[in-house]
């Protein structure tokens, strides 16, 4: 089989899906912005062939790079991973009449609005939202839904651009940093109270071959506000408990309503006074390492089972189940650049065993700001076989451990 996958330089985990592509047995075309001297020696060693362009975002570009590769030898799939290049991949496929991710599909995944429109319009919860392009139909939600609300733009990835709004005041101080007021587009939503967290799947035509839940402590929004805050991630393994039978029910619902077939998809979702709610989906994987630790968690390959579904259509092995993983942010303590640490011993000492890797950047770094993320700055990444007892490891981790800026 003949796959092409686009940008496999960058971020960090791509060449990761193109190894197992090529270790299941596809050759693979990368499509990437980088020169091919600049993808690392592990990536060109799994490489096929390899298409440069400006960007891979650009409909014209993206199409010119496939036309060039299919004027040579048959295409079988082109896959992307990487939430932007999601719906752009998807309209170079129809028009290349390559199978996949659908035009339709990839919209619904990456337009919020339209996301939640169509899976109201299938019965399941979600919180009222709507695509507002000016001032007045801004205030018009407001005055319909109440406060608070939440802003963000309607292809947003995670938290990007994402602001609670708790009044009126907020709200028009968000029409102008949105530019709703020359016409620019964003998605206002309920704010929906609850416990956050997010369901994994690995789809193979349409079948959930693979799934996991993860849980935020606390909810990104306020992860991503506060530099006080040492945020959790962590993914069970209990998924077989009866608690979870009505997430996995929901992914199952929305992954027949929106049509994907063979594909890792991310969906977020809350729990709260008023039950379970569905907040959003990507037809991708997720973010900040999060399939590393299902591959610790789980003692297998993710990459692998994923590259096998896209080539052979099946899953090789099953998650074991048999650890929790999870990872805590250490945000440093102000702007600057990193002065040390303290607590480093503290932690190996009591935790050691449990410890998957870290992240310290060295003194002398510069710091980056709390809005870029949880694998911005610092980090620890840790395991247990009994998520309780991981979930107060990370919290002690993430009250011990601190990174002092100058």
């Amino acid at each position: 089989m003949h796959v092409l996958f686009v940008e496999p330089g960058f971020p960090r985990n791509q060449g990761r899906f193109v190894q197992a592509l090529a270790a299941v047995g596809a050759r693979v075309t990368g499509i990437g912005e980088a020169p091919i001297e600049g993808l690392s020696r592990p990536i060109r060693d799994a490489l096929y062939g390899y298409e440069r362009v400006r960007s891979v975002v650009d409909d014209g570009e993206l199409f010119g790079a496939v036309r060039r590769v299919q004027e040579r030898e048959w295409v079988d799939r082109m896959e992307a991973t990487v939430e932007a290049h999601i719906l752009p991949a998807a309209r170079v496929r129809e028009a290349t009449s390559i199978p996949g991710i659908s035009v339709r599909t990839a919209h619904l995944c990456r337009d919020k609005p339209a996301m939640k429109e169509e899976l109201r319009a299938a019965g399941i919860p979600c919180a009222a939202s709507a695509g507002v392009s000016s001032a007045a139909e801004a205030h018009a939600f407001a005055e319909r839904v109440g406060f608070p609300l939440i802003i963000k733009p309607r292809d947003a990835a995670g938290a990007a651009g994402t602001e609670r709004l708790d009044g009126p005041d907020d709200l028009r101080r968000a029409i102008v940093s949105h530019g709703l007021e020359s016409g620019a587009s964003a998605a206002l939503e309920e704010f929906v109270e609850g416990h956050e967290a997010f369901y994994d799947t690995l789809t193979i035509g349409g079948r959930i071959a693979v799934d996991f839940v993860s849980h935020y402590y606390p909810g990104v929004l306020d992860a991503m506000q506060h530099r006080w805050i040492s945020p959790i991630v962590i993914t069970t393994n209990r998924l077989g408990e009866p608690g979870y039978d009505e997430v996995r029910e929901m992914g199952r619902r929305v992954i027949e309503r929106f049509g994907i077939g063979t594909a890792a998809t991310h969906m977020e979702w809350f729990f709260g006074p008023r039950g379970l709610r569905f907040s959003e989906i990507g037809c991708r994987p997720p973010g900040v390492g999060i399939w590393d630790l299902y591959c610790t968690a789980n003692e297998f390959d993710l990459y692998r089972e994923w590259a096998s579904a896209v080539v052979h259509g099946r899953s090789e092995q099953p998650p074991s189940r048999r650890y929790a993983a999870g990872m805590v942010a250490l945000r440093p303590d102000r702007d600057g650049r990193i002065a040390g640490y303290e607590g480093v011993d503290e932690i190996q000492g009591a935790f050691d065993e449990w410890i998957l890797d870290a992240h310290l950047p060295e003194p002398g770094s510069p710091t980056q700001p709390v809005s870029a993320g949880y694998m911005a700055n610092a980090w620890v990444r840790m395991r247990h076989p009994d998520y309780d007892e991981l979930r107060g490891m990370l919290e002690a981790v993430g009250r011990t451990l601190k990174v002092r800026a100058v």
